[in-house]
């Protein structure tokens, strides 16, 4: 009956570490389509620790009661708890990565953040905030609420994407925690159906509200700097000081110099870690190369039949899309101003005139948007 005992630590061991390998980003298990395993085996848990738990109930007394041979099961149980327990608190996404506390907001004056450091930035109504990258890559998430809307800003260092949504699901507030990646995309968990929703499109992609979907709520990456200049009356979120520790201190990542393996930019164009602005119009989506973006720095372009600009500030880091009023009007940069015939307007597209159409684009690796737009034009 020892045999029972054993049994169960194997099984042990080998559940944990299959519940980790096909959601965190370890050799081979991002590429491969190990979304459904990974949302059975996280389903099913405690059946399985109580299936396990038996089976070793059912051969403790046996394999303990060997003569001389007591270190044996003691040793397994000993390697067992501590994998396990590794496992848990330094494999676990929930664990390395935890939201904020308390999300402290300072309006320019009072802000403490480096102007130089990347943002993601909303506006909605009169209100406008700002989230340092520096935060979000270490969070994840944070939630928060503007102009009465509650959102949640997300952000995934290993696809670089940054993406707000609306935090209402079925018209009811909801709460979300990191579980892992899927194609070395984030993943949350909602607390109320256990769905889990990717970062990149805000899609449910398993559970009972697979097929869904959170509502996009514009945004922008700037610099802090640049964001401020358009908005002076914008909040800067601050960090939470319980986490100094875990925040980026260096800029190696937000300025493409870091040479990590998952992280890490490749300065080449269209290979898996180089930069593209990627913009989806309709069922049309196109990457735009980020090395030819800065050489040009405005591109009057064409996405499915939806007329759009690109804009890069002279910051290299600031970007923008617009919808054009049509194909034949065309903009030119000069000074960060966008210029086209009788009209001028400045980086956020207002002019006295009136305003230009914002169009949702994203900063993001090669890698990534082909990956989630395998349809994808480039430019």
């Amino acid at each position: 009956m020892k045999i029972f005992f054993y049994a169960g630590l194997i099984s042990l061991i080998i559940f944990e570490l299959a519940s980790i390998y096909f959601i965190m980003p370890l050799p081979g298990s991002q590429r491969i389509p190990s979304l459904e395993a990974a949302y059975f085996i996280h389903r099913w848990r405690v059946s399985f620790w109580v299936g396990c738990g038996l089976l070793i109930a059912l051969g403790i007394i046996p394999a303990f009661s060997e003569y001389g041979k007591k270190w044996v099961p003691i040793l397994a149980s000993l390697v067992t708890i501590a994998l396990v327990t590794w496992i848990h608190l330094k494999m676990n996404a929930q664990a390395l990565f935890q939201e904020p506390q308390q999300v402290q907001l300072a309006p320019g004056s009072q802000n403490k953040v480096n102007p130089k450091r990347l943002v993601v930035g909303v506006v909605m109504g009169k209100e406008a905030r700002a989230y340092p990258i520096q935060f979000l890559a270490y969070h994840h998430q944070v939630r928060d609420t503007v102009a009465g809307t509650p959102i949640l800003v997300t952000y995934c260092s290993v696809c670089r994407t940054g993406r707000v949504y609306g935090s209402l699901v079925d018209g009811e507030p909801e709460t979300f925690r990191l579980v892992g990646m899927d194609h070395f995309n984030a993943l949350f968990e909602d607390s109320r159906t256990h769905s889990w929703w990717r970062q990149v499109n805000g899609e449910a992609v398993v559970g009972s509200l697979k097929g869904s979907y959170l509502p996009d709520v514009p945004s922008r990456q700037t610099t802090l700097e640049e964001w401020l200049k358009l908005y002076p009356n914008s909040l800067v979120f601050q960090g939470d000081p319980a986490f100094t520790e875990e925040y980026s201190k260096d800029m190696a990542y937000e300025n493409g110099t870091s040479e990590s393996e998952l992280t890490g930019t490749d300065k080449h164009s269209w290979h898996e870690k180089s930069w593209i602005v990627g913009i989806d119009a309709g069922r049309t989506s196109k990457a735009y190369d980020w090395n030819r973006l800065k050489q040009q720095r405005i591109i009057n372009d064409v996405v499915g039949d939806v007329p759009v600009l690109v804009v890069l500030a002279k910051d290299n880091a600031s970007f923008f899309a617009y919808q054009r009023p049509d194909v034949s009007t065309i903009y030119a940069l000069k000074n960060d101003s966008l210029i086209t015939v009788g009209h001028s307007y400045d980086l956020a597209g207002r002019s006295s005139e009136g305003r230009l159409r914002p169009i949702n684009a994203s900063q993001e690796f090669w890698h990534s948007w082909s990956t989630f737009h395998p349809k994808t034009e480039r430019y």
